[in-house]
């Protein structure tokens, strides 16, 4: 299933079937990954975003295929965040300005991170 390009968010249902994951693993990651807080609709309900799949998706990467602990999968997305913050720094991002730019850089990084699993992915196939 690929998800429909003009739609902004998805439900936790639409989520579950993309990434193969349970609703319960769905909310419980979220009270373990503070990076990871889809917004909620006027019904209460989970309204996911691209960007939130995609972590969603890396952080299954994480647990399920490097075998890392939440522990460990946590401290790697507060790596990377933290990698961020200077590239955001050297680019000049500050006041009204960092809004803008920081969109701009978001869906680079989640595409940066997308490639370095599919490398990740190509390396552990060729040690086989």
């Amino acid at each position: 299933m690929s998800f429909s390009p003009g739609k902004m968010y998805y439900s936790i249902s639409e989520v579950c079937n993309e990434t193969g994951l349970e609703q319960h693993v769905l909310r419980y990651w979220e009270t373990e990954f503070p990076s990871l807080k889809p917004k909620k609709n006027r019904a209460g309900n989970r309204a996911y975003r691209k960007k939130d799949i995609d972590l969603i998706k890396y952080i299954k990467y994480l647990l399920y295929e490097k075998k890392f602990t939440i522990q460990g999968a946590r401290k790697v997305l507060n790596e990377q965040k933290s990698h961020v913050r200077p590239l955001e720094q050297t680019a000049g991002l500050d006041g009204a300005d960092n809004v803008s730019k920081k969109q701009t850089l978001t869906p680079i990084i989640e595409e940066l991170i997308l490639i370095r699993k599919e490398i990740d992915d190509i390396l552990k196939k060729s040690e086989i």
